[in-house]
């Protein structure tokens, strides 16, 4: 009996030294580094590997022309950097250049298989890819809203609503802004904000650090408190991956009923779910909606359909011009558009915004839509950027959209 106490207490002993090792370990390798001078170094340990690449967009771009269609388009990828082996089979890179503030995606390629940094432990996932994430801050700098500050901060909730629509219920992502919680009387005006193809109702406040520009820009003063709604566009589904009753189905940007009407034609069921369950200012001039890509595309259709209901829309990098509006379902959402531009404009809305990158798949598309409110004499507001089709880009077109709002 004395013998197997012996060989149980070895046994904890030795359970509770591997969780001492994993809590206390020693020091492992340091991946990313922002060293002085602004260049920043990446690290993996692999020794058996005889490849390993780190591909991101803190890369500088290179342009490339492909095929879509009858036309050929210029865009702007990255090639992957190699990594040098060095001691204990620790590969290394160090940018040769200093790398911008700004929030960054990168990952790994070890003898050809894409992996996440093991030594950084903040990851993104867009859709069903994973990448580790760097953010390069500096005062002053846009990318300094991206960060966490000693500031009033909002809080941000996940609430179910009734969809008539669906026919289940959904879930959208709540901001609002702080000192909501303390001011049972005051009444606030409301952003809704729209995700792109793949995307759900958890995208903007991941990836597009939503939370912290509001938090941020609110607390310096240059932008109004608000509460945002963060929906999922995807009407199909009720939530983002693991939290719906789908389990472990596998996130895919090839989801029915994204851009054929149905969710459009759903939209004011999340307005008035919000406008009953929140202390809202429940009329147009202080309703704002904006989106990306496919929330872009969302936005436009919900906004030329529902002229009375938003005072302010941003389109940041819009997928129009794709050809869904010819096979949807819901065609009458798509039908008449130099009518229903009439009549919105005819209602006098505070800003139409259009954002876009000029090296974006869509931007011809885009220049083609505000060529059209050109001839018309239809005022808007235009911002164009470096690079694609890329969250870095969407960040900025929130942070420049949302100062103008409810003014």
């Amino acid at each position: 009996m004395k013998r197997i106490a012996l060989v149980i207490a070895a046994m904890l002993l030795g359970v509770g030294a591997f969780a001492q090792q994993a809590l206390f370990g020693g020091a492992g390798v340091e991946s990313p580094v922002i060293n002085e001078d602004g260049t920043v170094t990446f690290r993996y340990r692999a020794p058996k590997a005889v490849k390993v690449t780190v591909s991101g967009d803190f890369l500088q771009p290179q342009k490339v022309e492909y095929k879509m269609g009858d036309q050929t388009i210029t865009a702007e990828t990255t090639v992957p950097a190699e990594m040098k082996e060095g001691a204990d089979g620790v590969w290394e890179y160090t940018t040769p250049f200093k790398v911008a503030p700004e929030l960054y995606n990168y990952t790994f390629s070890v003898d050809g298989t894409q992996v996440i940094d093991p030594n950084n432990v903040f990851v993104n996932r867009d859709v069903a890819s994973l990448t580790s994430v760097l953010l390069v801050p500096e005062a002053g700098a846009r990318s300094d809203l991206y960060a966490i500050h000693r500031v009033p901060h909002g809080s941000v909730t996940k609430v179910w609503y009734p969809s008539k629509t669906a026919g289940f219920d959904r879930r959208l992502t709540v901001y609002t802004p702080a000192g909501y919680e303390d001011n049972p009387k005051a009444k606030y005006p409301v952003l809704y904000v729209l995700h792109g193809i793949g995307g759900d109702e958890d995208a903007w406040v991941t990836q597009g650090r939503a939370t912290q520009i509001l938090d941020n820009l609110i607390a310096r003063g240059q932008a109004k408190p608000m509460i945002v709604v963060f929906t999922n566009g995807n009407i199909s589904q009720e939530a983002a991956p693991l939290e719906n009753s789908m389990d472990y189905t596998r996130p895919t940007m090839s989801l029915p009923q994204t851009m054929e009407g149905t969710f459009e034609t759903s939209f004011p069921e999340v307005v008035s779910f919000i406008d009953s369950h929140y202390r809202t200012i429940a009329k147009k001039q202080s309703r704002a909606i904006c989106g990306l890509s496919m929330g872009g595309f969302h936005t436009l259709y919900i906004t030329l359909n529902n002229p009375d209901m938003f005072n302010y829309s941003g389109m940041f990098s819009a997928a129009i011009g794709t050809g869904s509006e010819q096979t949807a379902t819901h065609k009458e959402i798509y039908a008449d558009v130099d009518g229903k531009l009439a009549t919105y404009f005819s209602k006098k809305p505070a800003l139409l915004w259009i954002g876009i990158g000029s090296s974006d798949f869509l931007i011809q598309a885009n220049n083609e839509f505000r060529a059209k409110l050109d001839a018309a004499g239809y005022p808007y507001k235009y911002m164009e950027t470096d690079g694609g089709h890329i969250w870095r880009n969407w960040r900025i077109y929130l942070s420049e959209f949302v100062p103008l709002l409810f003014k």
